[in-house]
């Protein structure tokens, strides 16, 4: 079995740019410019974001973010490599996101995604995710987007 490893990381570094950038080609190929509502790396890498990587034997293949706001934490940027999809490993991040929510104090998880991403979906549901109205800066009458919210405290 291989080595496993989530811990909060620089998201500036090459490979974990390269994840980043998958992601990115992923949501472009399914959604219009206006629907995607993407971190980029710069501003992946503030102060009020932490940056999740998950490495099988040093190799990043997910990540995901917690973007710290006033009143809740924000889940972004959740993405397991193909060759590794199938293994729960999108539960790990998520729980590695949450944990760190609760150590921030955070009330509130919120996340918006897409309606082309069943896997996503399913992920977030079977996390205790629900359908919540759109908040933050995000257009509310975006028919490609999904809003999810889950108390954890």
């Amino acid at each position: 079995m291989s080595e496993l490893r989530i811990a909060a990381e620089d998201p500036r570094q090459p490979d974990v740019t390269g994840l980043v950038r998958e992601l990115d080609r992923l949501f472009e190929a399914l959604y219009p410019a206006e629907s995607n509502h993407l971190l980029d790396i710069e501003t992946l890498a503030r102060p009020e974001i932490r940056f999740f990587v998950l490495r099988s034997n040093g190799d990043a293949i997910g990540c995901g973010a917690l973007w710290i706001h006033k009143d809740y934490g924000e889940v972004k940027r959740v993405y397991v490599r193909t060759t590794a999809r199938g293994l729960k490993l999108g539960h790990l991040i998520i729980r590695k996101i949450e944990d760190e929510a609760r150590a921030l104090q955070l009330p509130l998880l919120r996340l918006e995604t897409g309606i082309h991403q069943p896997e996503a979906l399913g992920l977030f549901a079977s996390a205790g995710f629900s359908i919540c109205g759109a908040f933050g800066d995000y257009p509310a009458d975006d028919p490609n987007s999904v809003f999810m919210e889950k108390r954890i405290a």
